[in-house]
Order: C-alpha cells, then structure tokens, then sequence
C-alpha cells in the first residue's frame, strides 16, 4: 500500500512538473518585425537600426555600427584594431571578409625575447611594440564598396555626430575605465581622455575621433591608410618605440574569405576559416557530438556537460597544433572535419571517467586568449544577414591612446607565439603554426556565425570571451536547437568552458547545481569557478516561426538590440 501512495505521489510531482515546463512564460527578448541590430552599447544598435531604416542594408549597417561601437565602446570597438564578418544574403549567397591585424614588415620571430631567449614581460602586451596594423578601416570600405548600397556619407556622419554630441558613461563602463586606469600611463607619455575618474551618467566626447572620421569620410579609406592620418599614426607609434611603419599601413589590404559551412541535424552552420579557429572547431564540436542524444539528457546535465567537455578538449587540442593564417601555413581543413576523424577522436570517451588531457595529442600548449573583444549582429529588412567580431585584443588594446587622431591601438601582436613553449599574458603558449612573420595575421578564436534552418535563415550571433567564444556560440545555438530555448533564454543560460589546457572545467560561479559540480568530480573532472565569472556576451537573433525577429542581447554587458 505505502508503495502504491509513493508512485501516485511521484506520478503527481512529474506530471505536475511537465505541466510547470509548459506553462512557464518564455523569456523573450525584443522582437521585431522589420529588421535588428543587437551590439554592445545602444548607441551603436541605434545608428545601425537608423541606416536600415533610411533604407540601407546589413552591410551599411555592418559599416555603421562598426564605426559607433569606435566611439561608444572603446573598450573593443575600434578602428585602431581589426576582425571578422561572416554574411548570407537573401538569396543564400554567403561569404566572409577578414580584416584582422597583421604584423608589421620588421617584425622578427624572437622579437619579444631577450638576450637569453626567454619573453620580455609586457612587451607584446603594452605599448607600441604590441601593435599590429589595423585593418578595421579597410574592412568598413571593403563590404560598403562590394556590398553596401547608400552614399557613404549616410554612414559615416551619424558616426561623427555621435563623437561630438558624446556618450553617456555607463556602471559597467565606469567600473572598466577605473581596473583599467594604472595601466595607462604605462604605455603613454602624456595624459590621456581616460585618465580622468569617469563616473556613471557623465558624458565622454571624442572630438579628436571626429576630426579623424571627417578626414576619413572626404578622402575614403586612403586617408587611414596613406594619408594624413597615416603619417600622424606612423609618426606616433614610432615616437613610442613601435616599429610600425607608413610602408605597413600602405600595404595593408582585406581579404575575401571562403566561410566554413557544415551540417548539424537539418541546420547549416556557416562561420569564419582561418585566421580565425572559429569555424574549423566548431565544425569539428559539432560533428564529435552529433552522434549523442543532448535532447535526451538535458540542458547543462551531467552527460550533456560530459560529451561537450570531451568533444572540446580534443576540439583545442588539435586547434593549439594545426591551425594558423592559411596564407603562411598548410591547414588540413577537409581532414579536421571529416566524420570518420572526429568519430575515431571520440573514441576513447566514457562516460564513466574523464578523460586525461595529457594523453589527448598535441603537445604541451595552453590557450587562453584575451576576454575584450566585441561582437554585434544584423539582419535588414531585405532578408540579409550578417555576423561580425571585431577587437583591440586586451581591453582598450595596448593601453597606446594616440590623442590627436582619437583612437586606441591594438596589442594584437600578443596572439602570435611570442615563443614555442612560453605562455602569453593570458596563458597561451604557441605552437610553431603561429609563430610571428612579417605581414602574418595572427590566429584568432573569433567565431562570427550564421545559421539556416531546412534553408532558411535562422539565426546569426556570436560573442567576445577569447578562447571561449567558439565553445559559447556552440552552446547558444545547442540551447535554442536541442533545448528548445527563446534566443534571449539561450543568451541567458549559465556557460561552461574546457580548451584542453588547462585540464578544467571553467564554469560561470554560482551558476551551477552544487550537486551537479559534485558529480563531475567525482568522475575526475577539475572544476574553476573562480576565473570565469563572465563567459561570453553573447549577442544573436533568431527568425521566429512568423518570419519575425527575436533579439537575444547578453546581459552580461551592456548590449542591446535595437529594431523595427
């Protein structure tokens, strides 16, 4: 009889449960008819929002907040760094440019290395010896030139406005300028815009940004590049002890690229190749964990958390060995993503125990990249998409404000290996496929993506986080396809991390059921909590059943969509 109550009463608490699931109101995020933008800062959402809506497409948007996010979010936003863009246009057409830094013609190999051969600290990370040449300004009138559709000016002067009108301080960005404050008299001579105590709610103009943006607007891309600008930037650096050169910006030039597109399911996954490692890991994630059942055992579950931790450990491990820029180094692209490779890499899984990294090939080599990159996503009310993520590399770049043009520069020569072996400021130690060479870009985890559904487009996102986009772009989309998650749910969701070294799992803190984290000690797992308290911020939009349009803007940051 007892027996008999007992199963009535756990019947009752599970159907009781479904019934909860079901009625529970989604979480959804702002939805729209027409077309979004979703970025880091309002500002930028909101001038790109206004490009489409005087009729511009994704691309012109794509140019317009790439430009807003310089002023708004300096953080990442810049034209004094570089990045990527994937795209999909209406008629299924995709594509991608990279814009990425490179290295300046007299870089050397041991360059960060003293006399002894061991790295010089902050050398690659501080100052003007850490700056590789920008390609943000290149890539801008690269996709307006081939794909854009209004005047240029129709872009470029909300941009100028913006600088000179300001930009409200925010709580986040208050509490970032002050961490980052110490830092910057190291890398500067004089004083700079951020050296004063920013407070929340002030207004922060960027009138030497103007100026530079006017100059860029009346004389087109040459100006940054071989230009008047050109020359006061050379000038600049060299002045602070860098060796970039007028010959550097001269030569640098965007690049097509060819997208990785694969399969999940009935989803195509298009996303960036190399330079960056996005589309080739998450390519090789998702072919390692198609063959388990993820709907079956449930989001963030001790087994959905066991396939993606192995499938990620493996995924890094051949990431640190094989890839680098496919113009100075032979990646085998096909064979990383073959079926049969991925499914003999899995071989060895159990779900009984962790596997160890150190007996998952290749080599010895930590990555850990720089956190402070920026991502925003489009989609025009013509039916184009685009994806983009662009960074300084650290936060405000190598801390070199340059006052009379307005901008930061990037310290995005640290992501070469300084040296085969030796740990970068954020851990990464390289391998010999991205050791520095003269007009090299430097290998990347930006990970910019688009996703059709039985053809159709359904979704486009990405995220800063350095070694932990490609695993959070991989889980945001997991959460809305197996866990049939809203796009702002899927946003929401608490994240977790592994890249093969170090062997741990970085976990969001207090995110986690304790019991949860219990249990995957037990089976050998290392758990940190402690070093992650952010992963991602992740900014999508996902095409609803009607053809409308959910935003999901992390709330991690300050990001918001912005629509009609």
């Amino acid at each position: 009889m007892h027996k008999y109550i007992l199963s009535l009463i756990l019947l009752l608490f599970l159907v009781s449960c479904k019934q909860t699931k079901k009625t529970a109101t989604p979480v959804k995020g702002l939805i729209t008819k027409n077309a979004m933008v979703v970025s880091a800062r309002v500002e930028a959402s909101k001038i790109g929002s206004d490009v489409l809506k005087k009729g511009g497409n994704a691309f012109d948007a794509m140019c317009a907040t790439q430009l807003a996010l310089a002023v708004a979010y300096p953080y990442a936003g810049n034209i004094g760094g570089g990045g990527f863009m994937v795209y999909r246009k209406v008629n299924g057409d995709i594509g991608s440019i990279d814009f990425r830094e490179k290295a300046p013609l007299a870089a050397t190999k041991d360059m960060y290395l003293d006399e002894n051969g061991e790295v010089i600290p902050e050398k690659s990370t501080l100052g003007a010896m850490a700056v590789g040449v920008p390609g943000t300004i290149a890539g801008i009138f690269e996709v307006h030139e081939k794909l854009g559709s209004l005047p240029i000016e129709s872009i470029i002067n909300p941009v100028i406005t913006l600088a000179n009108k300001g930009v409200i301080v925010t709580k986040k960005q208050e509490e970032t300028i002050k961490a980052y404050q110490p830092l910057f008299p190291k890398a500067n001579k004089d004083t700079i815009l951020f050296d004063t105590p920013w407070k929340q709610n002030d207004t922060i103009k960027y009138p030497a940004l103007a100026k530079t943006l006017e100059r860029i607007l009346k004389h087109g891309k040459d100006e940054f590049y071989k230009g008047e600008t050109a020359k006061i930037l050379a000038k600049f650096i060299q002045d602070n002890g860098g060796i970039l050169t007028e010959v550097d910006l001269a030569n640098y030039e965007a690049k097509w690229r060819t997208p990785v597109a694969f399969n999940y399911d009935e989803l195509k996954i298009i996303s960036m190749g190399p330079p960056s490692s996005g589309g080739i890991c998450l390519a090789q994630l998702f072919k390692m964990i198609e063959p388990f059942d993820l709907n079956t055992y449930g989001h963030n579950s001790l087994k959905t958390i066991q396939v993606l931790t192995e499938a990620e450990r493996r995924t890094y491990a051949d990431r640190s060995f094989y890839l680098g820029d496919s113009d100075f180094v032979d990646i085998p692209l096909e064979n990383l993503i073959e079926s049969n490779y991925l499914k003999n890499r899995m071989a060895d899984f159990s779900f009984k125990k962790a596997t160890l990294s150190s007996k998952v090939s290749h080599g010895n080599i930590q990555i850990i990249e720089s956190d402070e990159t920026t991502h925003y996503s489009i989609i025009d009310q013509f039916g184009n998409a685009i994806a983009a993520t662009t960074t300084l590399n650290g936060a405000f770049g190598s801390k070199l404000y340059c006052s009379e043009l307005g901008f930061f520069l990037n310290n995005e020569m640290d992501d070469f290996s300084s040296k085969p072996g030796a740990p970068n400021m954020f851990g990464l130690i390289g391998a010999e496929a991205n050791k520095i060479e003269p007009e090299k870009r430097m290998l990347s985890s930006m990970t910019p993506t688009i996703v059709e559904k039985n053809g159709n487009l359904y979704m486009t996102l990405g995220t800063p986080g350095g070694s932990t986009i490609i695993t959070s772009v991989l889980q945001t989309i997991l959460n809305v396809h197996e866990f049939e998650m809203t796009m702002q749910e899927a946003v929401n969701a608490p994240r977790f991390h592994h890249q093969w070294l170090p062997d741990e799992i970085r976990m969001e803190p207090n995110t986690f059921d304790r019991v949860l984290v219990n249990n995957l000690e037990k089976l050998g797992y290392s758990i940190n909590e402690k070093d992650s308290p952010v992963i991602g911020k992740v900014d999508g939009i996902l095409v609803l059943d009607d053809n409308t349009y959910e935003g999901g803007a992390d709330y991690r940051g300050d990001d918001t969509a912005v629509g009609f």
